[in-house]
């Protein structure tokens, strides 16, 4: 017995799910990538990249998935030898250090806890007992992620770019916002990063293949004097004036028929109106994941603190004789796919992801697959997290009244023919 037929419900934290329109975009012929409208949509993308990450700075456009991304801008920014500070508080920013290091970076990690965010004094007792090394000596960047993905946590990059300026250290700030842009405020200028690293498969609702840099100037600055600068990855070469440079070779043409599409869709909606949509459905999830844990442990939010939590994705703590029987049911009997614990948390942990295009419905329903997955399998749990999560949206989402003129006069109900309205 299986209620599996129909749309299957990807809940996992990238890749997301992509619009019917977006999916459209991408069925037609290649064009010629010197003329063909092509050089115009690239134009254009990097423009609306700029207002994606709250910049006046560069854009860049990578065929490339993220990881790619963060050996790009490692690359276009730092030297051999040179040392970094990575800030732990998850799987990610670590993660990123290792690739530094196999470029030839020292890289220090400040330890974190997996269950918070990074602490921006700590961060500043280092930056500062750092000061008194010289300068040669002194780390030339700080990297840190926006949202953990595998740890469901967000970093305060803005309160982290204060503990910076307090220190009076003058390191790169990189930030990667692979998890988080298109899904929660990132505001590059004013938050003084130097390079922010993003994905098209997240919350930018295009397909996995293409990432972004947000470059300032202090970082192309330091472009200048990097010798870990490639052909490929090199951001100069790619500010050329020919349209393939912009891209080291052939374009990815159907990807940025994709991108473009997304980006009219963001661009339509707003976003302060997307922001807005993420922190609810978000909040929904964790009043829901909090219902169900009730009074026990067997199943409670991996982050501890409320301010803490990513409006992304919610990672909840669940035993291995659980966690993984949930999974398959989830999937096997309702098409629902869940994200699995990674990292230090695998085999410990279901990761619900709520980013990108998504609606009530769509969490809802999955939620639904949840509770019904707890009760089917006999997890302990306290009954009511759906209930908990509808209420919730039921109070926060207000009702709206759309009349005409004359209708709001004659308090009649709205016209719902279309000929005139």
């Amino acid at each position: 017995m299986s209620l599996r037929q129909g749309r299957q419900f990807l809940a996992i934290p990238g890749p997301t799910n992509m619009p019917d329109e977006v999916l459209g975009a991408m069925h037609r012929p290649a064009v010629d990538i010197y003329s063909g409208g092509l050089p115009a949509i690239t134009e254009s993308c990097l423009r609306d990249l700029k207002a994606s990450f709250c910049t006046s700075g560069h854009t860049f456009i990578f065929a490339a998935n993220g990881h790619g991304a963060w050996d790009a801008a490692l690359s276009n920014v730092l030297s051999r030898g040179e040392r970094i500070l990575v800030l732990e508080s998850g799987r990610f920013a670590p993660a990123w250090g290792d690739a530094a290091a196999k470029m030839g970076i020292a890289v220090e990690v400040l330890p974190g806890d997996e269950r918070r965010a990074v602490d921006p004094a700590a961060l500043a007792a280092r930056l500062q007992q750092d000061l008194t090394q010289g300068t040669v000596a002194r780390f030339k960047a700080i990297l840190v992620v926006q949202v953990d993905t595998a740890s469901g946590v967000v970093n305060d990059i803005a309160a982290l770019r204060k503990a910076i300026d307090d220190s009076g250290h003058d390191a790169l700030f990189l930030v990667d916002v692979i998890a988080s842009l298109g899904c929660m405020p990132f505001e590059m200028d004013a938050w003084g990063v130097d390079v922010a690293v993003a994905g098209s498969q997240k919350g930018l609702m295009t397909p996995p293949g293409l990432s972004f840099h947000g470059v300032s100037e202090k970082a192309m600055a330091a472009h200048e004097t990097a010798d870990l600068s490639t052909h490929y990855w090199d951001w100069s070469a790619r500010e050329g004036v020919e349209h393939y440079q912009k891209y080291c070779g052939t374009p990815p043409e159907h990807l940025l028929f994709a991108l473009r599409q997304a980006l009219d869709m963001l661009m339509a909606e707003g976003f302060e109106s997307i922001h807005q949509r993420h922190a609810l459905l978000a909040e929904a999830t964790r009043r829901a994941v909090l219902q169900w844990g009730g009074k026990g442990d067997a199943l409670a939010l991996n982050i501890i603190e409320p301010g803490e939590r990513a409006n992304s994705v919610t990672t909840v703590l669940l035993e291995e004789r659980h966690s993984v029987p949930l999974l398959d049911y989830c999937d096997a009997n309702c098409n629902v796919v869940l994200g699995i614990g990674i990292g230090n948390l695998a085999g410990r942990a279901i990761r619900i992801a709520h980013m990108g295009y998504i609606n009530a419905p769509m969490l809802l329903g999955t939620l639904g697959v949840v509770e019904m997955g707890l009760q089917a399998l006999a997890i302990p749990h306290e009954k009511g997290g759906l209930q908990a999560a509808a209420d919730y949206l039921a109070q926060a989402v207000p009702v709206e009244r759309k009349m005409s003129a004359e209708n709001v006069a004659a308090d009649k109900p709205p016209c719902r023919k279309t000929c005139c309205c």
